[in-house]
């Protein structure tokens, strides 16, 4: 009976407190588990109680809070508006896509910048060497040589050192003179051999003519002749006919000096054989023009002076040739400016027309 009276009491208690706006939860109930009332009642109807009090108490804090226990059901209540497992999936789907194209396009920007870069650094690289190779200065390209990075760039810069010291036929006085033929011939043979470490067969080939060339002007027939042949090997193989017939030429030279006569005269012979098969008149003239050189050395001067005069007449038809094709070439020039000219005329006339056919228009209408 006590026990019923004193729930009945709480209850009544509580409503009224609700009734008043007065919230529960911010006051102290004065009734507690261990008052004298239930201080004397067994531990099941104490738990009892205790649980009917705490239900109460959590009713009547929520009940003026209706938007709170919404939210709570919804967040706590995982039966209310489920997500479904599709949607999700296609959800990770889409993220993941969207993070894989921004990748691809982060990935694509870098490659972009790395190849300007690149580009940018051999623009770069390409005009520092075109300044270097223009340079004059034999300290400065001194200087770089020992801050050039690849055999390339080396080769390069031994090259133009050499051809900085290849006129040394200018120079007064002999010991001069020697001297820059011997600064010739040592960075020509430093660049040969950065030219040889990837096979450049053109720039080796200038290098062995080059060699030849500073050999013969101090009289060393021997290393002049091995360098040319070395020169005239790398044409053969790639059957360069011009560079051919020039080798050819400075081999008839050397064995001239040396008095090997008939394999002087065996080059020439081969030398002009094949400017004529292949109708280069200029290297013909430089042919015939040696073989009167080695008649005048030899003291045969009716060959020479038939040699000399063939060597004439083909010049005197080259020079016709030469001036027919220029008279050609005005020609055609002058035929496109009267073409033009006259389809100026044509188009003046036209606009002329045109004018007065609408002039006269405008008056009949007026």
């Amino acid at each position: 009976m006590k026990k019923g009276f004193t729930l009945l009491f709480v209850l009544f208690f509580c409503f009224r407190l609700t009734v008043l706006g007065i919230h529960p939860g911010t006051i102290h109930l004065a009734v507690h588990p261990d008052t004298p009332a239930t201080k004397n009642q067994p531990d099941s109807a104490k738990a009892q109680a205790s649980l009917q009090r705490h239900d109460q108490i959590n009713f009547l804090a929520t009940a003026n809070q209706p938007v709170r226990l919404i939210t709570d059901l919804l967040i706590t209540d995982k039966t209310i508006l489920p997500l479904p497992e599709v949607i999700t999936e296609n959800l990770k789907q889409i993220t993941s896509g969207i993070q894989l194209d921004s990748l691809k396009a982060s990935l694509s920007e870098a490659i972009n910048q790395r190849e300007g870069l690149k580009k940018q650094i051999k623009l770069n690289e390409q005009a520092k060497i075109e300044h270097l190779l223009k340079s004059n200065d034999p300290d400065s390209l001194k200087m770089e040589l020992k801050h050039a990075a690849n055999d390339t760039l080396k080769a390069l810069l031994y090259t133009r050192l050499a051809s900085l010291y290849s006129g040394y036929d200018t120079i007064s006085g002999k010991k001069k003179q020697l001297t820059y033929q011997n600064e010739d011939i040592n960075y020509t043979i430093l660049a040969i051999q950065q030219y040889a470490a990837y096979n450049d067969s053109t720039a080796l080939r200038r290098s062995f003519d080059n060699l030849a060339k500073v050999y013969y002007a101090q009289k060393k027939y021997s290393q002049a002749k091995w360098f040319i042949l070395q020169s005239n090997t790398l044409s053969r193989a790639k059957n360069d006919i011009p560079n051919i017939i020039s080798s050819l030429i400075t081999l008839s030279l050397i064995k001239r000096e040396i008095k090997d006569y008939q394999l002087a005269m065996d080059d020439l012979s081969e030398a002009l054989q094949l400017s004529i098969k292949n109708h280069s008149t200029r290297a013909e003239l430089e042919v015939l023009k040696n073989y009167a050189l080695l008649y005048h050395k030899l003291n045969n001067y009716p060959k020479e002076a038939a040699v000399l005069k063939k060597r004439d007449s083909l010049l005197e038809s080259l020079r016709k040739n030469e001036e027919a094709k220029l008279a050609a070439q005005n020609s055609l020039r002058k035929k496109k400016l009267d073409s033009l000219q006259n389809k100026k005329k044509v188009y003046s006339s036209n606009m002329r027309k045109l004018y007065k056919n609408n002039s006269s228009g405008k008056i009949v209408s007026l």
